[in-house]
């Protein structure tokens, strides 16, 4: 692969792994950074097919000049997760953004019972998004609303999972792999999966592995796409 200008105008698909803590929206600014700094350049369309939440890690896909235009085509794939959903306790944002909010007892779980409730979350589902969340009503994000606690009313809307398959149990930690359609929230799983458990639930931890057929083996880091940039820059010179 030869970096160049040009190679980035004419439009490129670069998968990334995106770090713990980092948004979405800070990976694609580091990367039009990069680029425009690099090639000393004022403007380069860069753009990302699927948020990620921020302690969320795995799989970016991030476009660049006019493959920008194919930005919808990648959101619409399925996509595939693994992470860990802690039972027994549950929290506003259903995930660790928020401190544990409520407690439930754990000790009528076994692994029958745990890999059996998965079932009622394959196929098409109805699943409410999470308060914590960037979806908009009204003009506002709606964590905008969480974060001033006021309640409003959130639709619910139907999802398709393809795959919800149990991969580890080590009470209160269970480990999962999930295939899912876009608008799909992993949080709202975990958080619908803890409540069909009569014990509550929430995910400690995410990972997007692929999205369609990409996959996060694939991908860069963000250090090694900017040493890549140097190379390629000081070969240039």
């Amino acid at each position: 692969m030869q970096f160049t200008e040009e190679y980035f105008k004419e439009g490129q698909v670069l998968l990334f792994d995106k770090p713990l803590n980092w948004t979405s929206f800070q990976l694609v600014n580091k990367v039009r950074w990069l680029i425009r700094k690099t090639y000393k350049i004022k403007k380069i369309k860069v753009g990302h097919a699927g948020t990620l939440d921020p302690l969320a890690t795995g799989l970016l896909i991030i476009c660049t000049g006019k493959f920008t235009k194919r930005i919808e085509e990648f959101m619409g794939q399925e996509k595939e997760y693994t992470g860990t959903i802690v039972l027994g306790a549950t929290t506003p944002s259903y995930d660790l953004e928020t401190e544990i909010d409520q407690t439930f007892p754990t000790a009528h779980l076994n692994d029958e019972l745990i890999k059996k409730t998965t079932a009622q979350f394959t196929g098409s589902i109805q699943q409410q998004p999470p308060v914590f969340s960037a979806l908009k009503k009204d003009g506002k994000r709606l964590y905008e609303f969480a974060r001033a606690g006021e309640k409003v009313e959130i639709p619910s809307r139907t999802v398709e999972v393809s795959a919800f398959e149990i991969t580890r149990i080590e009470l209160p930690e269970v480990d999962f792999r999930v295939r899912c359609s876009k608008g799909t929230y992993i949080r709202s799983l975990a958080h619908d999966f803890g409540k069909a458990l009569n014990s509550g639930g929430h995910l400690s931890a995410l990972r997007r592995t692929k999205i369609g057929d990409f996959d996060v083996i694939d991908a860069t880091s963000l250090e090694a796409f900017e040493a890549a940039l140097q190379q390629a820059e000081a070969s240039n010179n």
